[in-house]
């Protein structure tokens, strides 16, 4: 296992939680609207070639909600700060869910901040077709099961089998209600971002999707490629809104060949 350790920074007047891990180039990632699930064995392959940097959004738990950031635009203005007071633009990023709806953000105001953009079934621009999952009005517990096809792959039974902490139940809805107050309307997507991304077309952009995404749409994906023509694609078969961990090994495959391009 990679070594990894919690560090913090003073970013715009708050102490930012970052979890940091492995060697080599160095490479942000962004967690979902649910939080940081702690390092898994997919973490520990990606460290091989890569410094994880892996900041703990504000408002969920270990970093304190910053009251000014009242959107996913003004999220990805403050990790943009975060980059270049910590020295590390550009970078490479790879984010998740709502994680990519804050680096398509800040791709779209600086498109020179990423030298690559990896997004994982990203939320942000409004589906062509279909909906983004509410998961507002839905228990934890069925909010979680949403996110895989099949909850009996065993690395999602590692991170959210088990009996459910006082402490986990906690902090699943503090994040859902920091991913309240900064994406309830419109519903986690932003009108003006497909326009501004225009901005970003030559960012080398990969996006990634379970074909039995039951949270993010194929219409999101769509709406991506609209917005960054020269996006590659990559379908998952047979995974959820989670590939990284019902399918990690196709997972990390089309990230480590897209991260070496």
């Amino acid at each position: 296992m990679a070594n990894w350790t919690e560090t913090t920074a003073n970013i715009a007047g708050t102490t930012l939680t970052i979890v940091r891990g492995g060697s080599g180039k160095p490479l942000l990632m962004l967690h979902d609207e649910l939080g940081f699930p702690g390092w898994v064995k997919w973490n520990d392959e990606l460290a091989k070639e890569h410094e994880l940097i892996i900041p703990l959004q504000p408002g969920y738990g270990k970093t304190p909600r910053v009251d000014w950031i009242r959107s996913y635009r003004d999220l990805g203005g403050f990790y943009a700060m975060m980059l270049r007071e910590m020295n590390l633009a550009p970078i490479d990023v790879v984010a998740f869910s709502a994680g990519g709806y804050i680096a398509a953000e800040m791709a779209a105001s600086d498109p020179n901040i990423f030298r690559h953009m990896a997004l994982v079934a990203p939320m942000g621009l409004k589906p062509t077709e279909g909906e983004i999952l509410d998961i507002f009005p839905l228990t934890i517990r069925t909010c979680i099961r949403r996110t895989v096809a099949d909850p009996s792959t065993p690395e999602f039974g590692t991170i959210y089998g088990g009996e459910m902490t006082p402490e986990q139940f906690e902090a699943f809805e503090d994040a859902r209600a920091e991913a309240a107050r900064l994406g309830w309307e419109p519903y986690m997507h932003n009108p003006s971002l497909g326009y501004l991304l225009g901005n970003a077309k030559n960012l080398p952009t990969l996006l990634v999707w379970g074909d039995k995404d039951a949270v993010v749409p194929k219409g999101c994906i769509d709406a991506y490629k609209k917005a960054l023509p020269n996006a590659k694609t990559v379908v998952v078969p047979n995974v959820g809104h989670r590939p990284e961990i019902e399918n990690s090994a196709e997972f990390l495959k089309a990230m480590n060949e897209f991260l070496a391009s």
